[in-house]
């Protein structure tokens, strides 16, 4: 700066200084605050004044310091500063020399134009010799194609397999040559090879396209009979394997070169990459494939199929102890040929299988099929054996059906069984029909029961189907027994449905001959039905808990099927005995019966034989009946005295009567006895009722009728008043206020019914009343 600046920069005045630096002031500012406010907090006494002298020196010291070190880096900046200026007139002179030379040189190169011309003339001259030295050292091989042509032609032909695929190469790699010596020279041209060129190489080399079509024609047949020739000649196999790894060796060298290299790489020949390795399985394939090809729908129906299968199970295993005995040796152990195998196997196998499914099969076939897919193919016989588990791993062997599949085959078994069940089933009740009408009693089991062929064939047809089910599995097992068991609820009802028309024939005609034993087949389909009923509880407790409820269909319920043709079949037992009742029932309590006591033994003579013919039926059915009996009997000698055909005239007549009923309770007691030795006594026992009924009638003083209908309405809550009121005129003695005290008692206390009470007098109508008025009683005021 020189000293003119130095003076009116001098001379500036401080607003002038500030308008261009607002910083300094502003800063200038800052310090003055921070000074006062330093100031102010330091000497805030006047005895702090006297340290004022030391502070302002050590102030100024450090004023001081501060100056010096911004100097010395002031004089830093500015010196690199200067160093950076010199090195930028350095460039600039550097840039000025270079720039003349480059014009000494452009004007240089272009005084050289005609030079330039004469070198694209040697060029092509050196061009037009390379191509002709290639044509000339390549005729000898240009020569020679054709008879190496025909040469390899006939190696194919007679399998020499290896000795042509070497003469293979040579020509391949003389083409792959000549079309490179013409693509380097078309290069160094500066164009790409020409169409014609190629056409040319192609014209000259057109059989070997053909060689190798035909070595790979002749390689997969040898691979594809591998199988069957390989236990009398594997040569041909392992040549087939040497040349198949050539061909890979050679398709990764061109590709490493093609991709190694960025420029001047050869292209790819046509037909390149070949990928026989690949190649080879897809033609190992094939060949299992084709073992299972040509089997027909025809040749494997029925008993067919079954042999079939087995036929692959050996044809399975026999070929794979070929390949893992002798074709595993001729390969590289990387090609893992007996996994490869497997995988073969089993997608044929997948296929072949998935197209026998899609036939219209019988139970029979299908469950050759289920057994075969599921047991055998994965048994130690087939993949599971101990010496396949690792190859099989190794394989990844997936199910040889899907869980789709098999369960459409497992519905289809089902029903196509259901549909056999349902036939036989119907045959064997068209047969029970006819047993029906035989003219002999019906068959005894070994312990003297009633019994035909019907439960037989139900019971051993649903417990084999069960058994070859749960051959397959538990699931079909259940769905087996699903199945049987809405058979037997649709058998049961048909069943009960046969009955009521076996009973309405009986009917019409009762004294037919053909119906003599009708009673005997009532008893023994009684029996059946306990036999099939053991039979179906013992289905039931096969059925899997977990699956008994997974089917969408409302389940079965046989049992109650069950229980309604037995109740059906004992009503029919029960009409019958009531049939053979009905001519002595109109005798019962008529004043002829009290004199001669007819008709009981006659009543009691029929109870026994229907007893004695009960006895027949198995347990609980028996018992069943003979209470069936003994309430029938009671029910309708309580009806008979409700028909009043016998009225008291004198307490002599009560006392007769009484008695009377008391011989015939015991009578039916003696006949009965063997119903209360073998179960336990009823909580209402009817036979109870004759002995309180002749108590009532037998009662000399009228005052207690009172207490005694309390006591009977009380045993037997279901009598009505009309019940009583009969009651109390076949007495004979009862006044009229008795009568009106006793049923306005029975109207008062008029009890439930307890649970499990089975109602005796509601089955007992009581005749209308003949009067014409109505006496003047309790009752009617």
């Amino acid at each position: 700066m020189s000293a003119g600046d130095q003076k009116n920069g001098g001379d500036k005045p401080k607003g002038s200084e500030a308008a261009v630096w607002p910083e300094v002031e502003r800063a200038e500012c800052l310090a003055r605050g921070a000074a006062l406010k330093w100031a102010s907090g330091v000497f805030c006494r006047p005895e702090h004044l006297e340290r004022l002298s030391q502070y302002k020196k050590r102030e100024s010291q450090r004023t001081a310091s501060i100056h010096t070190r911004l100097k010395s880096m002031v004089q830093s900046y500015l010196e690199g500063v200067g160093w950076g200026l010199e090195q930028l007139r350095e460039a600039r002179e550097e840039l000025r020399e270079v720039s003349l030379t480059l014009k000494e040189a452009g004007l240089e190169s272009d005084g050289n134009t005609d030079c330039v011309t004469s070198l694209e003339k040697l060029r092509e001259a050196s061009v037009n010799h390379r191509q002709l030295f290639a044509a000339v050292s390549n005729l000898p091989r240009l020569y020679a194609i054709r008879s190496m042509v025909l040469e390899t032609e006939r190696l194919v032909e007679s399998r020499r397999l290896l000795e042509a695929h070497s003469r293979l190469m040579d020509l391949e790699r003389w083409q792959d040559d000549i079309l490179w010596q013409l693509h380097g020279a078309a290069g160094m041209a500066g164009s790409s090879l020409s169409s014609e060129d190629k056409e040319l190489v192609a014209k000259y080399f057109s059989g070997v396209g053909q060689l190798v079509d035909a070595l790979g024609q002749e390689l997969w047949a040898v691979v594809s009979s591998s199988l069957a020739l390989a236990r009398q000649n594997p040569i041909p196999f392992v040549s087939a394997v040497r040349i198949v790894e050539r061909e890979e060796a050679l398709d990764r060298a061109l590709l490493a070169e093609r991709g190694g290299a960025t420029g001047g790489s050869r292209p790819l020949p046509a037909g390149r990459p070949r990928c026989w390795r690949a190649c080879f399985f897809q033609v190992l394939e094939e060949a299992v494939y084709a073992r299972f090809r040509s089997v027909s729908y025809l040749h494997t129906r029925g008993p067919g199929l079954a042999g079939h299968l087995s036929a692959l199970q050996h044809a399975v295993m026999a070929d794979l102890a070929t390949v893992r005995h002798l074709l595993e040796h001729c390969v590289p152990p990387h090609y893992q040929l007996t996994a490869a195998y497997l995988r073969a196997s089993h997608r044929c196998l997948h296929a072949h299988l998935a197209q026998v499914s899609s036939w219209d099969l019988e139970s029979g076939e299908i469950f050759a099929v289920l057994n075969w897919v599921l047991h055998i193919y994965n048994s130690q016989d087939m993949m599971g054996h101990p010496e396949l588990i690792t190859e099989t791993e190794r394989a990844e062997l997936g199910p040889l059906i899907s869980t789709e599949g098999l369960e459409q085959l497992q519905s289809k078994y089902v029903q196509s069984v259901r549909k056999s069940v349902s036939e036989w089933m119907h045959k064997a009740l068209q047969v029970e029909l006819q047993d029906w009408q035989r003219d002999q009693e019906p068959d005894t089991d070994h312990e003297g029961f009633y019994q035909t062929s019907l439960p037989t064939i139900i019971t051993q047809m649903l417990e084999e189907n069960t058994r070859v089910a749960l051959m397959i599995g538990e699931s079909l097992r259940d769905q087996t027994i699903q199945m049987g068991l809405y058979e037997i609820e649709n058998l049961l009802n048909r069943f009960r449905e046969a009955l009521v028309e076996f009973g309405k024939e009986h009917r019409r005609d009762p004294t037919n001959n053909k119906n003599k034993f009708y009673l005997h087949y009532l008893l023994a389909s009684i029996s059946n039905c306990i036999i099939l009923k053991k039979s179906t509880e013992s289905l039931q407790q096969q059925q899997s808990s977990r699956t008994a409820g997974q089917f969408s269909r409302t389940p079965p319920n046989p049992l109650a099927a069950l229980d309604r043709a037995v109740r059906r079949a004992c009503r029919l037992v029960m009409d019958q005995l009531l049939l053979e009742l009905q001519p002595f029932l109109p005798c019962l309590l008529t004043r002829p019966w009290l004199v001669q006591g007819d008709p009981v033994p006659k009543v009691c003579s029929v109870l026994e034989s229907h007893l004695d013919l009960y006895g027949r039926v198995r347990a609980p059915c028996r018992q069943r009946l003979q209470e069936e009996a003994q309430w029938l009997m009671v029910v309708e000698y309580v009806r008979a005295l409700m028909q009043k055909k016998l009225v008291c005239r004198n307490s002599e007549e009560r006392r007769q009567l009484a008695q009377q009923m008391l011989q015939d309770d015991q009578l039916f007691r003696e006949v009965f006895h063997s119903l209360e030795s073998e179960v336990s006594v009823p909580e209402v026992n009817p036979l109870a009722l004759l002995p309180i009924l002749a108590d009532f009638i037998h009662l000399k003083d009228p005052g207690m009728l009172t207490l005694e209908i309390s006591g009977l309405a009380a045993k037997y809550p279901d009598i009505s008043e009309e019940h009583v009121s009969v009651l109390l005129d076949v007495r004979g003695d009862v006044s009229r206020d008795i009568r009106g005290a006793v049923l306005d008692l029975l109207e008062q206390s008029a009890p439930p019914l307890p649970a499990g009470y089975r109602p005796i007098f509601t089955d007992i109508l009581v005749p209308p009343s003949t009067m014409t008025f109505c006496l003047p009683t309790a009752k009617c005021a």
